[in-house]
């Protein structure tokens, strides 16, 4: 039984745009409110695709760490750290190596999806094949019972879910385990002992997946028994006996609804992007060069504004006010498209203003950032190094010289 804890992370792909603000630092601003969270710079996931061009990833970085800090991450909050830093990530992965089957990460669907997608680079590497492997540990390292992620990385969690499983099943087989279960009841006491019982028989003969959850709220709200026992209450149910890597839950997020000035997904390589921090003078420009409704050639020709990668935009920025505004001055050819513009133009610029403001700080002062990594990586390797005693411990290696 562990803390609510969520661990996210992103490859250092330098200064981020709007499109990563909507799709990812939106949904972890709101959580480092929520939750206890770690959100970690995946500079070794960096090495899987561009292992032979590495000469970019620190200043993508520390871009990158400012872009968080500048959308709301707040470290007093949520633990900032990079992955390198941490080496206990590397552990984990190693051991984990030992005991996962080959064919779990080959049927990983972004495994052959990205070799297509990315055919001019070889990626006929063990890092390659082994990133999903990574990035379990990632997770599992800090015991997180939360990952946000959305709906095409679901997968991802999914193995995750079946590596903690399989560890606990072979390794979670603690000396005296049963014995040790049975004086635990006796702390819990007749009724809740009962109760306990009642659920276990549910989930482990009738198959009531729910009787899993209870049975976590019985144990979480006793009061008799130590953190130690509710662990192996909450094992002898489950099946695997002692917890030591719990599974995470997908925490799912809404996918970008922010398209490019072309309509197509914002990236940087379709260059239809808006930096997180661009200057007001370069946004300005994009986006009153943005393409419109082909068919409005003229100001006098009317326009349909779901053919228009601008109206995509008042879909996100707009009050329904102004959105009923440009349908109608659209398709009656009553505004014309830079007017249309002006609105998203003006909610772009005003999202961005406290960013640039925030990122300022750190710009003038780049000791600030550092400071802020270093405390984050030792919290992180603190919080690690706990896993890893158990981890060790369990794999017959907890021996000292």
């Amino acid at each position: 039984m562990f803390p609510d804890r969520v661990v996210s992370g992103m490859r250092p792909t330098g200064a981020l745009h709007l499109g990563h603000y909507h799709g990812a630092l939106k949904n972890w601003v709101k959580m480092q409110d929520e939750l206890p969270c770690l959100f970690f710079v995946a500079d070794w996931h960096a090495l899987t695709t561009h292992y032979e061009d590495p000469a970019g990833i620190e200043a993508s970085t520390w871009d990158m760490v400012i872009d968080w800090l500048a959308a709301g991450v707040d470290p007093e909050k949520a633990t900032i750290f990079i992955q390198s830093k941490v080496p206990q990530h590397a552990e984990l992965h190693l051991l984990l190596s030992m005991m996962t089957p080959l064919g779990w990460l080959e049927r990983v669907p972004t495994y052959k999806d990205q070799q297509q997608k990315l055919a001019d680079r070889d990626l006929s590497t063990y890092g390659f094949l082994g990133y999903p492997l990574l990035m379990s540990a990632d997770v599992l390292l800090y015991r997180a019972t939360m990952v946000p992620v959305g709906e095409d990385q679901i997968p991802h969690v999914e193995i995750t879910r079946e590596i903690a499983r399989r560890f606990n099943h072979m390794y979670g087989k603690e000396p005296g385990f049963a014995e040790k279960v049975q004086e635990a009841l006796k702390k819990l006491g007749g009724k809740q002992g009962k109760q306990y019982e009642a659920l276990r028989t549910a989930y482990q003969e009738q198959g009531k997946h729910d009787a899993l959850d209870q049975a976590k709220t019985l144990l979480d709200a006793a009061q008799s028994i130590s953190v130690a026992d509710r662990e192996r209450l909450f094992g002898n149910i489950a099946g695997s006996r002692k917890i030591i890597l719990p599974e995470p839950q997908v925490r799912l997020t809404e996918a970008s609804r922010l398209p490019g000035l072309d309509g197509q997904k914002m990236s940087k390589s379709y260059g239809n992007a808006i930096a997180l921090r661009e200057d007001k003078e370069t946004v300005v420009k994009k986006m009153r060069t943005m393409p419109t409704d082909p068919a409005r050639v003229r100001r006098t020709d009317p326009g349909d504004p779901e053919k228009c990668p601008v109206w995509q935009l008042h879909k996100v920025y707009s009050d329904e006010q102004t959105k009923d505004w440009v349908v109608k001055g659209c398709t009656s050819a009553g505004i014309g498209c830079i007017e249309c513009k002006q609105p998203v133009i003006e909610a772009v610029l005003k999202e961005q203003e406290p960013m640039r403001e925030r990122a300022q700080r750190y710009l003038d002062n780049p000791k600030l950032v550092r400071e802020i990594v270093f405390a984050g990586c030792s919290k992180a390797r603190a919080q690690a190094e706990e896993t890893m005693r158990d981890v060790r411990e369990a794999m017959g290696l907890g021996y000292t010289s």
